[in-house]
C-alpha cells in the first residue's frame, strides 16, 4: 500500500498506528469501513479548511484505502461543517465515502452492514463524559463486527478506558497500542 507513505509526515503521529492498522485490515481484506468523527482540518482565514495532520486526517487515509480496496467508508460526524470540510478533502474518493450528519450512537445503532474496520473517533478526549460516549459506541456495534473485524480506538487514555475493559470483557484483544491510539480484534 505505496499511497500510505505520503500520510507518514513528522506532523501527522498518528501514521504509525494507521499503518498498521491498514495493513492488519489488507490482511483480513477489510472492505467495509465505519468512522465516528470525521477529519475537521483547520480553518485558515474565515472560509477556508486546510489539512491538519496533529488530528490525524483519518477520513483522508480511510477513503483512499477504501479506493485502494475497492471498499468503502461509511463516516459519520454531528458537525455539518465537519461534513462538508471532509467531503472537501476526500473528493477524488467521493464514490467510495459515504456521509451522514448523525449523532454516532445513533447511526451505529441503526448501521445495517456488517462492519470490517471500525474507527471511533466522535468526540475530542477533553470533553466531559467522553469515555462513557465511546463505550456507547462499541455497545450500539458490538452486534455489527464479525470474528475479523478490527476496532480502532483514539485518543488513549483521555476516553478508551472504559472501551477497552469492555471489549476485553467481550472477547478482544490488543493487538496495537500507541500513545494516541489501541487497535483490538476479536481472540
Amino acid at each position: 500500500m505505496h499511497f500510505l507513505k505520503k500520510f507518514n509526515l513528522p506532523e501527522n503521529v498518528r501514521f504509525n498506528s494507521f499503518e498498521f492498522a491498514l495493513n492488519e485490515a489488507l490482511k483480513r481484506k477489510s472492505k467495509v469501513l465505519v468512522e465516528t468523527g470525521v477529519a475537521r482540518g483547520k480553518q485558515k482565514l474565515f472560509f477556508f479548511s486546510r489539512i491538519n495532520w496533529k488530528d490525524g486526517m483519518s477520513t483522508l487515509i480511510f477513503s483512499e484505502y477504501a479506493d485502494y480496496v475497492n471498499g468503502h467508508l461509511y463516516a459519520c460526524d454531528i458537525n455539518e461543517k465537519n461534513i462538508k470540510n471532509a467531503k472537501n478533502f476526500t473528493k477524488k474518493f467521493k464514490k467510495n465515502v459515504t456521509f451522514f450528519t448523525s449523532d454516532s450512537i445513533l447511526f451505529l445503532k441503526n448501521f445495517t452492514k456488517k462492519i470490517d474496520f471500525l474507527f471511533l473517533d466522535s468526540l475530542d478526549g477533553q470533553h466531559p463524559n467522553t469515555a462513557e460516549h465511546q463505550l456507547e459506541e462499541i455497545k450500539s456495534a458490538i452486534q455489527k463486527l464479525h470474528k475479523n473485524s478490527l476496532v480502532l480506538l483514539d485518543d488513549n487514555g483521555l476516553k478508551t478506558e472504559l472501551s477497552i475493559k469492555y471489549m476485553l470483557n467481550n472477547g478482544f484483544k490488543i493487538i496495537n497500542e500507541t500513545k494516541q491510539q489501541v487497535l483490538l480484534c476479536f481472540k
